[in-house]
């Protein structure tokens, strides 16, 4: 650039000497002819002098200028595509060398300038849907579930007889009411392949109604084929009962841990909701809660909580995992109106745990009652506040009636006392007697405190196994209602 400036003053000749020198040769060259001029006798010829004007400069500088920008302007063009040129092969290089260095046995990666490939729906990456979320790592699909379970449920039905209350009629007080009969349906599974059936107690055995026992069972396999079962024996206080057909070569359910259970996991509910006509009816839902503490007929249970629809003739069906395997039996449902406010309740749910179910079950079959289960061998009421005042004793639970040989009549606790403490607990209805009870075994020793005609007496009793009802205690039961066992 600096030649290209010095060969541009030498064209135009600025100097202030050269000036000087023209402008003398102008002065000599006017004394010459200036006779000429004066006179017009010679024409002046224009084109024997060249004179540079300062406009014809300025033209000539912007010529010159314009031919310097489109110079400079081509020499970048080519300096960045030189650049670019270089700076694609750099890029291409260092590709290479990266996709050697990891190990990779294809060195080609895909050039984001050259080669851009749409993605294809069937590329991206699916979110997993609830059902997935919610399964277990070794889940089955839920037909294959439904095809696994089906031939061991069962449909359950019960026939009780009982005899109605007295009426009164326009033709007075009816004095000798009828025996009827009804029928109750629910669900069960098989659990041998010689005939054993699991259900719920309250499927064979009524005590809202006090319609006792079932006087006839009959089972209706998913081939729809109807067996007649035995009852091989109940327990009321955890809801489970075992029946028994005369079939072998049956398909037992596959037994599960509940203990393995989390909430939020998938659970699978099979069952006979409002009879036989919706038989094998499949739902599903979560977990909802682990050993919820519900009250059912005035028996503290600890149960599973689930969403999974369970309606009335679903109990006693079995409650799956998502690996198929029974981890609960169906219980009970919260009705659709719950407390004073009577709110709507829907998907509270419950189920037995199986880990708890198993041993007694087997008890069931092998002893046809619950072995270690404490009892003190008392019937009891409870005393409440009113009473209290109105008789002149404390609140407490009043012992009804003794068994003969039992726990407490070996340790001398009689009938019209009242039990205020086990342990140091204070004691104010059986419920609270029962729970600290179950807390022992049957063999331990207890401290009972009974308040006896204004007197605190403290016994010391030795904890029975309590054994299976008889029919004649069931029917004392039946007549007091409000008397419990202990």
């Amino acid at each position: 650039m600096n030649e290209m400036s010095d060969n541009y003053d030498d064209k135009d000749g600025f100097d202030s000497n050269n000036w000087r020198r023209n402008d003398q040769d102008y002065n000599d060259y006017r004394s010459d002819h200036s006779s000429d001029l004066n006179n017009g006798n010679e024409q002046f010829d224009s084109g024997s002098y060249t004179f540079t004007s300062e406009n014809s400069q300025k033209k000539s500088k912007k010529r010159s200028y314009t031919f310097l920008k489109c110079l400079a302007g081509v020499l970048a063009l080519v300096i960045v595509g030189a650049g670019g040129v270089k700076v694609i092969k750099f890029l291409r290089e260092t590709r290479d060398e990266l996709a050697e260095f990891s190990g990779s046995t294809n060195k080609t990666v895909v050039n984001k300038v050259d080669e851009i490939k749409p993605i294809e729906n069937d590329e991206k990456e699916k979110m997993p849907s609830l059902i997935e979320l919610a399964s277990r790592a070794d889940a089955k699909p839920l037909p294959d579930i439904v095809d696994s379970i089906m031939p061991s449920v069962v449909g359950v039905a019960s026939t009780f007889e009982f005899t109605p209350q007295q009426s009164f009629s326009i033709w007075g007080w009816n004095s000798q009411p009828q025996p009827q009969k009804a029928r109750a349906t629910g669900t069960g599974f098989i659990i041998s392949d010689d005939g054993y059936i699991v259900t719920n107690a309250h499927v064979v055995y009524d005590e809202n109604y006090n319609a006792g026992e079932a006087i006839e069972v009959s089972v209706l396999f998913s081939d729809e084929t109807e067996h007649e079962a035995n009852i091989i024996a109940y327990d009321p206080e955890t809801d489970i009962a075992v029946l028994k057909v005369n079939e072998t070569g049956l398909k037992p359910a596959e037994l599960g841990d509940s203990d393995e259970l989390r909430v939020g996991e998938l659970v699978i509910a099979v069952g006979n909701p409002l009879g036989f006509d919706l038989f094998g009816t499949v739902t599903s839902g979560i977990v909802s809660a682990l050993n919820r503490k519900i009250d059912i007929n005035e028996k503290k249970m600890s149960l599973i909580q689930t969403d999974a629809a369970i309606n009335s003739g679903n109990s006693g069906g079995p409650l799956l995992n998502s690996c198929g395997q029974v981890v609960g039996i169906n219980s009970a449902k919260m009705s659709s109106s719950y407390s004073s406010n009577m709110a709507s309740v829907e998907g509270l749910c419950f189920a037995i745990p199986m880990k708890e179910a198993k041993g007694i079950i087997d008890d069931l079959i092998n002893y046809k009652y619950v072995t270690g289960r404490p009892q003190i061998g008392v019937y009891t009421n409870d005393i409440s506040e009113a009473e209290s005042r109105y008789w002149n004793i404390p609140v407490g639970v009043y012992v009804y009636t003794v068994q003969e040989g039992g726990a407490a009549e070996m340790a001398g606790i009689q009938v019209g006392d009242v039990i205020i403490d086990i342990e140091g607990e204070a004691i104010a209805t059986h419920q609270e007697l029962q729970e600290v009870i179950n807390k022992f075994k049957a063999g331990d020793t207890i401290n009972i405190t009974v308040s006896r005609q204004g007197k605190d007496l403290k016994f010391k009793v030795v904890l029975q196994e309590k054994k299976y009802l008889s029919e004649k205690q069931r029917a004392f039961m039946k007549d007091n209602s409000r008397t419990v066992e202990n």
